[in-house]
C-alpha cells in the first residue's frame, strides 16, 4: 500500500470513528486498524526524510 492509501484509509477511520454509529468493538477493531496504519505512514515519512537527507548532503558536499 502507498503512503497516499495508508493516508486515505487512516483518515477513512478517523472519520467513522468520530461519527459515532460503531460499536465498542468495530471501534476498537478501527482504532486498531489505525494505529498500524498511522505506522506504517510514519515509516514511509522516515524513509523519505532519509533520502532527502542523503541527496541534499551529495549536493552540498
Amino acid at each position: 500500500m502507498t503512503f497516499e492509501e495508508s493516508l486515505d484509509k487512516l483518515n477513512t477511520i478517523v472519520s467513522e470513528l468520530e461519527s459515532g454509529n460503531l460499536s465498542l468493538e468495530e471501534s476498537l477493531d478501527k482504532f486498531k486498524e489505525g494505529i498500524v496504519l498511522s505506522g506504517e505512514c510514519k515509516k514511509k515519512l522516515d524513509e523519505a526524510k532519509l533520502v532527502v537527507e542523503t541527496v541534499d548532503k551529495n549536493i552540498t558536499d
